[in-house]
């Protein structure tokens, strides 16, 4: 879609209230996060900044927010390897800057929690796992469905509203907004905190204040 500095730049001047830049493939090709490009992108925004992939241990976290980020975004690692990474991290920098990320799939009454791309199953529960990483010191939760992601056809509204019911701390709704309507529609019926959206602006011609002022008719 371009440069993730110049996208990242034309969102904050749209007015985005914040940012989230995770590299998606990074855990799935081993690779080190992008912290090079964190430190360029973070210059000259104004607005919290959260970013994440690939972040394995401390010190990895420990880097991105000296590169600018505000916040991490962890899933794979403490998911599929080492869970304590969210204490680590919460008493280390504080429960506002971890954000729980979290891919789930839909199993007809239940959800699972994926990594990498939401290409690896990991046996868990979604709202077992985000009730778990709350305890454990998260401040944040950024929910994402595999089955809604990319397709532009909506959210999964019953998904947000369970993690919403299952713990106290922030929800952030991604995944499935192609039109504004979607956008509403999640924030009327499930009430999360925020409402993350990436497709809608890359291919819809839509704008940010577009949107803000739908949400405003609301009530929102």
């Amino acid at each position: 879609m371009g440069d993730p500095v110049g996208l990242a730049q034309n969102w904050y001047q749209q007015g985005a209230d914040e940012l989230l830049y995770i590299d998606i493939v990074a855990s799935l090709y081993q690779r080190s996060p992008s912290f090079d490009q964190v430190s360029v992108l973070s210059q000259g925004l104004f607005i919290p900044l959260g970013a994440g992939g690939g972040l394995r241990n401390l010190q990895d976290i420990t880097r991105m927010l000296h590169c600018g980020a505000d916040k991490v975004t962890l899933n794979t690692f403490p998911l599929q390897h080492n869970p304590e990474l969210i204490d680590q991290a919460a008493r280390t920098f504080g429960s506002q800057a971890v954000v729980l990320s979290i891919e789930a799939k839909r199993h007809n009454d239940w959800w699972e929690c994926y990594s990498d791309c939401g290409r690896e199953p990991s046996g868990k529960d979604v709202l077992s796992w985000v009730v778990e990483a709350e305890r454990r010191g998260v401040g944040e939760v950024l929910v994402q469905s595999v089955d809604c992601d990319g397709r532009r056809q909506g959210f999964d509204i019953s998904l947000i509203q369970a993690v919403k019911q299952a713990v106290s701390i922030p929800v952030i709704a991604a995944s499935g907004a192609g039109t504004v309507e979607h956008v509403v529609a999640m924030a009327c019926q499930a009430r999360p905190d925020a409402v993350a959206v990436s497709s809608i602006l890359h291919y819809e011609g839509c704008c940010i204040a577009e949107i803000k002022s739908a949400l405003a008719e609301e009530g929102m």
